[in-house]
């Protein structure tokens, strides 16, 4: 059964930062994407470095992540199977904007703390 998401091509204007905010948009999916990006590598690791997401919520963004072509998954034939993730070519051309984004972010944090 495919999983049909709402949003994925809601984008009626063709807006970049819309079709950008329909990958990557949501609670979770920023969150996992720099996790992997800094060697969260197993689904194990990304639940400790996530304690917030639960097990369900965590498959469905890995799965909705590796269609969208951002994350992919290599199975090593172990027992018992192994499985690593990490950025496709696509998934690190977000990295700047998610580095970007992060950086505001802690300035605006950081800037809310001093008043």
């Amino acid at each position: 059964m495919e999983n049909k998401r709402k949003n994925k091509d809601f984008n009626p204007f063709n807006c970049g930062v819309t079709h950008f905010l329909n990958i990557v948009g949501g609670k979770w999916k920023v969150l996992v994407i720099y996790a992997i990006s800094k060697n969260c590598n197993r689904f194990s690791l990304l639940q400790k470095a996530i304690p917030q997401i639960s097990k369900q919520m965590l498959i469905n963004q890995l799965r909705e992540l590796e269609d969208d072509g951002v994350l992919k998954r290599k199975i090593f034939a172990e027992v018992p199977p192994r499985v690593e993730y990490e950025l496709s070519e696509y998934g690190k051309s977000m990295m700047p904007v998610i580095l970007t984004i992060q950086q505001w972010g802690q300035e605006d944090l950081n800037a809310k703390v001093a008043v």
